[in-house]
């Protein structure tokens, strides 16, 4: 049987963190789906389908790594992709409170799905796609923040080239 993890996530941008903890996941799961979300609750810099195209190009050409988008329930999406595992990192306590509530309606929803959390590397503890694209905006170097991919866009569509 083939364990197939999902890291869901907005991805607006995907960094280096977001990289870490999906192929960190590979030890876990035979595949990894990088579920990218339609709605995250904000006003996204990128498209949907810019956020996927980012994504592919961070996490590279590893056949085990599949970079989908999705809309509505989460756990409808795990079960449509054969998944039974979700991936989430947490950096600080303050995520915690939020993940640990949406594990347990998940576990709810779907209680065949387990949710696994995981810490991120020391370097990455910091980051976060909001950060990046602060730290873009002003035309602030995010070439260690993100992959090169992932740099020339937020130049590109902030106007920071």
């Amino acid at each position: 049987m083939t364990r197939i993890a999902v890291v869901p996530g907005t991805y607006d941008p995907i960094t280096r963190g977001h990289e870490d903890l999906i192929v960190r996941s590979l030890q876990l799961a035979d595949r990894v789906i990088v579920a990218v979300a339609a709605q995250g609750g904000k006003t996204p810099l990128f498209t949907l389908e810019e956020r996927v195209a980012l994504a592919k190009g961070a996490v590279g050409d590893d056949p085990r790594i599949e970079v989908r988008p999705f809309d509505g329930l989460l756990v409808d999406f795990v079960r449509q992709v054969g998944g039974t595992m979700l991936v989430r990192g947490l950096r600080y306590v303050s995520d915690f409170e939020y993940e640990y509530q949406m594990a347990l309606m998940n576990r709810k929803l779907a209680p065949e799905i387990e949710t696994v959390f995981l810490a991120p590397a020391f370097d990455h503890v910091y980051l976060s796609s909001s950060l990046v694209r602060e730290v873009a905006r002003f035309g602030g170097d995010v070439k260690t923040l993100v992959h090169p991919v992932v740099a020339a866009a937020l130049r590109k569509t902030l106007g920071t080239a």
